[in-house]
């Protein structure tokens, strides 16, 4: 076994064990953060596959990465309360979704890291959310 599989599927077991203990505990702000955090590292589990030629393991992370950001982060979108924002945000996930299944039919490494730059700047934008509010409730 090469060090990067290992390392993808020790990544993996950690993600699991996070989500099964976090996900009970966690507020709404939580969860779409942890949401972030899975799509973020299905994306480098299957840039790890690609780099090994592992072309079941690539296809199995991006189709998990996409389904996080489909019928995760995009249906929490509340487009009503959200308005122009959350239809933004759904186009995104849209082009998100298109770029990973580019990767995946292409092998392309650049595909991957562009929806993971996404993903990184969105998820910094929810944590500065969070911050702001646990310091307007002090």
């Amino acid at each position: 076994m090469s060090f990067g599989l290992a390392a993808s599927r020790g990544a993996a077991a950690y993600s699991a064990v996070g989500v099964e203990t976090g996900v009970s505990t966690a507020d709404p702000h939580k969860l779409i953060l942890m949401l972030f955090e899975g799509a973020i590292l299905q994306i480098g589990t299957a840039a790890i596959a690609l780099e090994n030629k592992d072309v079941p393991a690539k296809g199995a992370a991006i189709s998990k990465a996409i389904e996080i950001i489909l019928n995760g982060l995009k249906v929490s979108l509340d487009y009503e309360a959200g308005g122009e924002l959350a239809e933004r945000l759904g186009a995104l996930y849209d082009y998100m979704t298109q770029r990973l299944l580019y990767a995946n039919l292409h092998n392309s490494r650049p595909a991957m890291d562009e929806v993971t730059k996404l993903l990184t700047e969105l998820k910094g934008a929810w944590e500065a959310i969070g911050n702001q509010t646990n310091q307007a409730s002090l």
